[in-house]
């Protein structure tokens, strides 16, 4: 059936309407609009949002599928309510290719449960040293747009400006992992009263802020746009916000896992709480959420990053870093931000849709819920409250930090240009 109904569903925690979608497209928004011929979804009491935009996002494949898969990631976006996402170049072999990029684009476009846009490294094999063929990227199928060589650091001041100065000629944004290497040598933990009470090496929080200081000048002198990736401290908050104020042309993101959890946790050593960056003090925390409040922090991205289970069932120190977030991001943020009075649910559409659609050009996503749009849409039954249960995951990896855990809010549907990927809680 081309036409479906989602009936009394408040559009961005608006007044109840219903909204028409005809094939690709959202035909109508309004009340009581005619049902006839069309499959009628239930959605009173249900917040509709545009389909979410992830801008940073680990799918592993080609080459770590044993954590996860574009198939299994897009199927875990799509549960989350996701209709893009942008999937980081920290592959094997790394995306610093027009060939690999094109590889992974095509793998998305088959697939169907979300739009995938690739991400391309900024150097080749991620190594810092030289350029990657960021023009080829752009000028491929994949026509990429975001470069980032995240999980690493673009630590080498030369090569970021020369990276700032070629994506300038066509629009292009470099995506920083701030995190200075020799700052951070054998660190596990963030750096504070926690770390020295475990006697775990220190990740001090000037690691970040000293490399976002010295990126916002550089895009400030070439004129070029930058974006930084999980912003973790209030200290880089106020560098943002003072870059912002001059005018430069920085956009940050802050990870779920940032708004809700501390080093605290790190006292269990469950290795399930080992993120890069680390997780921060509830001084921090309380930042970011003011920040992304205030739009100082622009978006909240997952990086979901998969582990298989032998990677994160081990000693701390052996663990790899990193968290799956895809199917709990939302939740996460409406108990930290909604159900906290910081922001309304139109403040989250355009934290999780609007803006990183804009920052990542993701065409026909992070559009407004109006007739003539592409119908990628999000409901979300916000009085929904229950236990996270890892087994229940789409993903093909289980490294979350919420396991057993009460987290409102649940996705109910999903649609991708008027394709139902999820219905009732359910994969189609």
């Amino acid at each position: 059936m081309s036409k479906i109904l989602i009936r009394g569903a408040k559009v961005l925690g608006g007044e109840p309407q219903d909204v028409l979608i005809d094939g690709e497209v959202v035909e109508a928004v309004g009340t009581g609009l005619s049902a006839e011929g069309a499959e009628v979804v239930e959605a009173a009491g249900k917040v509709l949002l545009p389909g979410l935009v992830d801008l940073h996002t680990h799918l592993r494949e080609p080459g770590r599928e044993d954590s996860e898969t574009v198939l299994t990631g897009t199927r875990a976006a799509a549960s989350g309510g996701y209709t893009a996402v942008f999937a980081m170049a920290n592959t094997f072999p790394v995306a610093d290719t027009a060939g690999v990029v094109e590889q992974v684009y095509r793998l998305g476009q088959e697939h169907g449960y979300c739009d995938v846009q690739p991400i391309g490294a900024v150097t080749v094999g991620l190594e810092g040293k030289k350029l990657a063929e960021l023009g080829a990227m752009h000028e491929s199928a994949a026509g990429v747009t975001v470069f980032s060589d995240d999980g690493k650091c673009v630590d080498d001041a030369v090569i970021m400006r020369r990276a700032l100065e070629y994506v300038k000629a066509f629009g292009g944004v470099v995506a920083q992992h701030a995190q200075e290497p020799r700052l951070t040598e054998g660190a596990q933990m963030n750096e504070g009263i926690v770390s020295a009470e475990l006697g775990l090496g220190g990740w001090p929080a000037v690691a970040e802020e000293s490399i976002i200081a010295r990126d916002v000048l550089l895009a400030e002198h070439v004129g070029s746009r930058v974006h930084i990736c999980h912003l973790s401290t209030a200290g880089s908050v106020e560098i943002v916000r003072w870059a912002k104020s001059r005018g430069i042309d920085v956009t940050a993101e802050v990870t779920p896992h940032h708004l809700l959890l501390t080093d605290e946790l790190v006292r269990t050593y469950n290795p399930v709480y080992k993120v890069n960056p680390p997780l921060r003090t509830e001084r921090d925390v309380f930042a970011l959420r003011e920040a992304l409040a205030d739009g100082t922090i622009d978006i909240v991205a997952t990086d979901h990053a998969p582990h298989p289970h032998e990677d994160k069932d081990c000693e701390w120190a052996a663990a790899a870093m990193g968290m799956v977030g895809l199917e709990t991001a939302l939740s996460v943020v409406q108990e930290t931000m909604v159900d906290t009075g910081l922001l309304t649910w139109a403040g989250v559409a355009e934290r999780m849709s609007f803006k990183p659609a804009e920052i990542g050009r993701a065409k026909g996503h992070g559009r407004p819920v109006s007739a003539g749009e592409p119908a990628n849409l999000t409901l979300v039954d916000t009085a929904y409250r229950g236990s996270v249960d890892p087994a229940g995951f789409a993903s093909r990896s289980r490294n979350t930090p919420y396991e057993g855990r009460e987290l409102p809010g649940r996705v109910t549907h999903t649609w991708l240009r008027g394709k139902a990927t999820l219905v009732d809680g359910k994969l189609t």
